[in-house]
């Protein structure tokens, strides 16, 4: 199996920070376990057109980890961690804007 390399975006890095303790420590274990596997069963892909890499969201709880995989280079990009509700991934194109 292929091991990916995870990159978590300076504006995802402080949304991480300030979690509250319980979740951060699911979501930090959540992360890391994204190097091994990109497309766990409890991922949802992200329906937006035309980009070279593949969008998913990662659920845990209430909480939604938007992340995008990149096959050719075998990386995982963590673009935020939100609360959903009130997140609607409205943001989604800011966020992408991070790792171009």
């Amino acid at each position: 199996m292929n091991q990916y390399k995870v990159y978590v975006t300076p504006r995802a890095f402080k949304e991480i920070k300030n979690l509250p303790g319980n979740i951060r420590q699911r979501v930090r274990q959540a992360i890391r376990e994204l190097a091994t596997e990109p497309r766990p069963s409890q991922s949802k892909a992200l329906n937006v057109p035309e980009l070279d890499w593949e969008l998913r969201r990662l659920r845990l709880d209430t909480w939604r980890i938007v992340y995008a995989v990149t096959e050719d280079e075998n990386t995982v990009d963590v673009l935020a961690v939100r609360k959903r509700p009130p997140y609607d991934y409205g943001d989604l194109e800011t966020l992408l804007a991070q790792i171009n």
